[in-house]
């Protein structure tokens, strides 16, 4: 595909989005690091990918992403918390949100977390649209 077709396709607002949100995860330790280690026995890598009331690339979706960070990533058992933004022209979900889990102990306490279930009610309910949530253990 031509690069100014790949652009066109892609759209404005999903360059300007990518730009703004670096995809950047903050471990256990509070380093940041570009790269997830592979999934340990036990470990659960949950995902959500979704959209959002917000037009795409807006300074409110950008807000969401950013304040989902800062709050969910600062829950003392999610590892490795990434946002991400869609770009695949097979999937029509805009956003993403990927982290991992000790077990299913650190799953579930972060699921029940005080933090969690405010940034639940007050923005993911008024705020995303629609969503698909995916939880994978290490396989084969």
């Amino acid at each position: 595909m031509e690069r100014r077709t790949f652009f066109t396709t892609l759209g404005i607002g999903t360059l300007a989005t990518c730009a703004a949100l670096p995809l950047v995860s903050t471990n256990l330790t509070g380093m940041e690091s570009n790269s997830a280690a592979p999934l340990k026995n036990g470990e659960i890598q949950h995902m959500v990918i979704f959209d959002l009331k917000h037009e795409k690339g807006s300074a409110l979706a950008e807000k969401f992403l950013k304040d989902g960070q800062r709050i969910l990533s600062n829950l003392p058992v999610v590892q490795n918390f990434q946002v991400f933004n869609q770009v695949s022209l097979k999937n029509d979900y805009s956003y993403g949100f990927s982290m991992v889990f000790a077990d299913q102990l650190a799953y579930e306490t972060y699921n029940n977390h005080p933090d969690h279930v405010a940034f639940v009610e007050s923005r993911w309910k008024k705020e995303v649209t629609r969503f698909l949530e995916i939880d994978f253990i290490p396989g084969c």
